[in-house]
């Protein structure tokens, strides 16, 4: 495949590891409106940790002429040399849980400017079955003056990175793809065959490849919903969840998902544009949405759990010096977007307690800006009335709990990550 040059838009946690990938082999540009990031990236330096500093800086080049390599860039106008485009910018809801396509409008605003005849535009962001094709194509269509399938084409091949995870990398897992025609389809799926090593799926239409991407989350967001509905009923019977699944999944075909915060920009986002297009549709999605409903409720439910122990305990709850250990939205990784532990953080705050929050990972910084929370740096200098392990991250288990405690102290392991004694999910 020669004569290729793919410019990528959005340059975080599915862009960069993508343009990575790709100037192994190819002439790559990649557009941010991020400076910050962007900066950092030119440095060899990506601070989502989903790219080895080593491995970026490997395929940076130093302009955007080289015919092979990664040049990061917020000058929009480099774009005008590629003729694959591919998007990865975020898609997020609002408030109201209503999807925000803002920023993959804009995207196509910004590739539609230098859509040239023959260009390929491949959507890689999350989005309900129809979007591309129903609200992206129009703006493409609008701004350059082409016409789609008889000037330029577009293809979706949903994201599957998976943040924190050093196995399952953009080259190592097996990609869904497809086109606007089939040869265009075909095109898409090449490209992504040249560099991936599992190979991919093409789809028969885009449609069915966006639908695809988001029952995944959907059905992983229900499995959750699940179990954290047991772990509802089994506090009330006073059984321990963890030591339950551990017996069931003795059987071949269960399950094991365990109970859980589900926030994050995925699972906690992705259900939300399924129900709001079958709602379009006249359809009300119960299940999807029960399931949105259970997993938000947890933080709360939690909060409530050691509350209740603190009480058994006879630990005075007004003034109580409480730890929570994990601010991101998931365990080995940096993200804060969407975390759910804020829920129980503002719970615990809501019964009087006074919480301090440690988290190696986090982006202090970030928590700062989006949540009003300083995050703890030393934990040498209190003990504490409860301790949550709340993101289990690697770098807890060299925690000394014991250390941290006073003397009846609660400690709720949500994950039954620290094989306490204590209480767990």
């Amino acid at each position: 495949m020669s004569g290729i040059k793919i410019g990528i838009i959005g340059l975080g946690y599915v862009g960069l590891p993508l343009a990575r990938l790709f100037a192994k082999k190819y002439k790559v540009i990649g557009f941010d409106i991020d400076e910050t990031r962007v900066n950092q990236i030119k440095n060899g330096v990506d601070k989502t940790n989903e790219v080895n500093n080593k491995a970026l800086q490997e395929v940076l080049v130093e302009n955007s002429t080289a015919p092979k390599g990664f040049y990061p860039t917020t000058n929009k106008t480099l774009l005008k040399e590629c003729n694959y485009f591919i998007v990865t910018v975020p898609t997020s809801v609002d408030k109201n849980n209503q999807p925000v396509l803002g920023p993959l409008l804009s995207a196509s605003k910004t590739i539609g400017a230098f859509l040239k005849k023959d260009d390929i535009v491949i959507y890689e962001s999350t989005v309900y079955p129809g979007a591309t094709e129903e609200d992206c194509v129009p703006v493409l269509e609008a701004v350059s003056g082409l016409k789609l399938n008889t000037d330029f084409y577009v293809g979706y091949s949903p994201e599957r990175i998976s943040p924190g995870d050093k196995i399952k990398t953009v080259e190592n897992i097996l990609k869904v793809t497809s086109g606007s025609t089939k040869d265009t389809a075909l095109k898409v799926d090449e490209l992504y065959n040249s560099v991936l090593k599992n190979g991919t799926h093409l789809a028969p239409s885009i449609k069915v490849a966006e639908a695809a991407k988001i029952i995944e989350n959907c059905q992983r967001d229900i499995n959750i919903a699940f179990v954290n509905e047991l772990a509802k009923i089994f506090s009330l019977m006073n059984i321990n969840t963890s030591e339950v699944l551990e017996a069931a999944s003795t059987k071949w075909n269960f399950l094991p998902f365990k109970p859980g915060l589900v926030g994050g920009h995925c699972i906690g986002v992705d259900p939300f544009y399924l129900a709001q297009k079958a709602q379009q549709f006249g359809y009300y999605p119960e299940i999807i949405l029960s399931g949105r409903r259970l997993n938000d409720s947890m933080g709360n439910f939690i909060a409530s759990e050691i509350v209740k122990l603190m009480i058994d305990k006879e630990v005075k709850v007004k003034g109580a010096e409480v730890l929570i250990l994990g601010f991101t939205f998931k365990e080995d990784c940096p993200d804060v977007r969407n975390t759910k532990v804020i829920d129980m953080y503002l719970a615990l705050k809501s019964f009087g307690t006074k919480v301090d929050v440690y988290d190696p990972l986090a982006n202090e910084e970030d928590v700062k800006s989006e949540y009003d929370i300083h995050l703890t740096n030393n934990l040498d200098q209190k003990k504490y009335d409860a301790i949550v392990l709340a993101v289990p991250h690697k770098a807890f288990i060299s925690i000394d709990i014991d250390q941290l405690k006073k003397d009846d102290a609660v400690v709720y392991d949500i994950k039954n990550f620290l094989n306490q004694k204590d209480k767990s999910l």
